[in-house]
C-alpha cells in the first residue's frame, strides 16, 4: 500500500464537498498512471459515483474508466450507478459517466453485450454531440476487437 494515496483516499473520505472534488480530481490522473494503488478502494470509490458534488461526479466515473483495463470485473458493479448519470443534467457528468462506461464495455467481456445495448439507447436520445460520440467510437472499437 502506498501511504500518500492512502492518505488522499482519507482526505477524500473525511474533507467537504470542495476537498473530495479536488481529491477526485487528483484520483482520475493517478487511476491513468497507476491503477495498482486503487486495488483496496475501488468498492468504495463505486460508492461515490452519484455523489452530489459535482466534480466527484467527474472525477470517479473518468478513474473508473482507467481502472477497468486493469480491473474488469472489479469496476463492473460501478455499470448501474454510472447508468443513473447519463441521465443526468449535466453535459459533463454525462461525458464523465459515458467514459467509464466504455471502460467497462471494453475491458468486462460479461457486461458487455449488456452495455452496447444501453449505449444504444443513449445514443438515440442524447442531444450532445461530444457525449454522443464518446459511444459511438467506444462502439466502432468494440466491434473492431471482436470482429478483426
Amino acid at each position: 500500500s502506498n501511504l500518500l494515496f492512502d492518505e488522499l483516499v482519507e482526505l477524500f473520505r473525511s474533507g467537504n464537498d470542495v476537498v473530495k472534488g479536488n481529491c477526485a480530481e487528483v484520483m482520475k490522473f493517478i487511476s491513468q498512471e497507476n491503477p495498482e494503488l486503487f486495488l483496496l478502494y475501488i468498492d468504495e470509490l463505486i460508492e461515490y459515483i452519484n455523489y452530489k458534488a459535482p466534480r466527484v461526479k467527474w472525477g470517479i466515473p473518468e478513474s473508473i474508466g482507467y481502472l477497468a483495463e486493469k480491473y474488469p470485473d472489479k469496476v463492473g458493479k460501478a455499470a448501474p450507478k454510472l447508468l443513473e448519470n447519463t441521465n443526468h443534467k449535466s453535459t459533463v457528468v454525462r461525458w464523465c459517466a459515458a467514459f467509464g462506461l466504455v471502460g467497462i464495455a471494453k475491458h468486462n467481456k460479461d457486461l458487455r453485450d449488456e452495455l452496447i445495448e444501453q449505449f444504444n439507447q443513449i445514443i438515440r436520445k442524447e442531444q450532445n454531440n461530444g457525449v454522443k460520440n464518446v459511444y459511438i467510437k467506444a462502439l466502432k472499437q468494440i466491434q473492431k476487437k471482436l470482429n478483426p
